[in-house]
């Protein structure tokens, strides 16, 4: 009698199995499991520990170096100094951006432009604000029918002048509390004075009516805890930035060119300025590293104060997504040389 043998099935058949789903042609190949991806970092965290272990004679030679011990100095103060006040500030920034409405600034300010830019501008000294959260919060004022010259001087005026801000430079600068009186009076002069230059001079097409805050939608925890942990990665990270730039400054850098730069009074101001402009650091942090630029004049130090919370690479990307980039590229440059200005001016006054 003849053996029937079983049709294969399954791993022993040749042929798809029946209502298996077939391969489509130039589809992607699925993401590896969390398993892999977890695997493979812990892959490339041995591999670089491995490394570490293998050079680490030569990398204790390197940090053994006068220069590098410097450099480690100047680098661990400025971030042990600064840091307990960029998370207060970013705490106090994520719960006014978050908790207080945009209205309340509509119903506070003065219905003449002209009252309303210093009002606004001294808004900023009692409602802390990072510089991050100052632009969307500037672009819900306009979105609520503030005037823009009220909004654009609580823009420039909330990160430069903010109590923390102060606090913050009174702590840096313990011999010259000077600085702290200057700051608050040179920032707030400056906010002024494009509130004004804008009622006088600004034209509604330049101005893009921002898009809604990205506070909106959202219940109040995840938005404050949103905005707390994407400026304490933003900020830090500037700050940490800003923090190599100065050792480097202050442990690399010949000091026979920093000592030129400084001894001249215009080019040390507008080093420090473009600095402010390049490092991009939170104005919770910046006292800290302008404090260790011992070379230059307390003139040149404060044009670092005032420039950096009102123009830098990132206010600028900021600045251009909220309003516009033809905003932006009118706005920035018009900043920067009044906030020179300003802060030549009251330098030569208080400091």
């Amino acid at each position: 009698m003849a053996i029937t043998k079983p049709a294969p099935t399954g791993a022993d058949s040749h042929e798809p199995v029946r209502g298996a789903p077939e391969p489509v042609p130039g589809t992607p190949e699925p993401e590896a499991p969390p398993a892999a991806q977890q695997s493979r970092s812990s892959l490339i965290l041995i591999l670089l520990l491995l490394v570490l272990v293998l050079l680490q004679d030569p990398i204790r030679g390197a940090l053994s170096a006068p220069v590098m011990q410097s450099w480690m100095t100047v680098f661990v103060a400025v971030l042990v100094q600064a840091l307990p006040f960029l998370v207060l500030g970013v705490l106090l920034s994520a719960a006014i951006a978050v908790f207080v409405p945009p209205t309340f600034f509509a119903r506070a300010l003065p219905s003449r432009p002209a009252l309303a830019v210093p009002v606004a501008g001294m808004a900023g000294a009692v409602l802390p604000g990072c510089e991050c959260a100052s632009v969307p919060v500037a672009g819900a004022l306009v979105r609520r029918g503030v005037t823009p010259a009220a909004a654009i001087a609580f823009l420039l005026s909330a990160p430069a002048i903010n109590p923390i801000v102060l606090t913050a430079t009174a702590v840096a600068f313990p011999r010259n509390p000077e600085m702290v009186l200057a700051r608050f009076v040179g920032s707030l002069l400056v906010a002024c004075s494009m509130g004004w230059l804008w009622q006088r001079l600004g034209r509604t097409d330049w101005l893009r009516m921002p898009h809604r805050s990205h506070y909106e939608g959202q219940s109040k925890g995840a938005a404050f805890w949103g905005s707390v942990r994407h400026d304490v990665m933003h900020a830090g990270g500037f700050l940490v930035v800003g923090a190599m730039a100065a050792a480097t400054l202050k442990a690399v850098a010949p000091a026979s060119w920093l000592r030129t730069a400084a001894d001249n009074p215009v080019v040390a101001i507008l080093a420090l300025s473009l600095l402010a402009v390049l490092l991009s650091i939170c104005s919770e942090a910046d006292a800290f590293v302008a404090a260790s630029l011992t070379q230059f004049s307390l003139t040149a130090k404060l044009a670092f104060l005032i420039v950096g919370p009102m123009i830098d690479l990132k206010l600028f990307a900021m600045q251009a997504g909220t309003f516009g980039r033809g905003f932006a590229l009118r706005f920035g440059p018009a900043t920067f040389a009044v906030a020179i200005v300003g802060a030549v001016l009251t330098g030569a006054v208080l400091l």
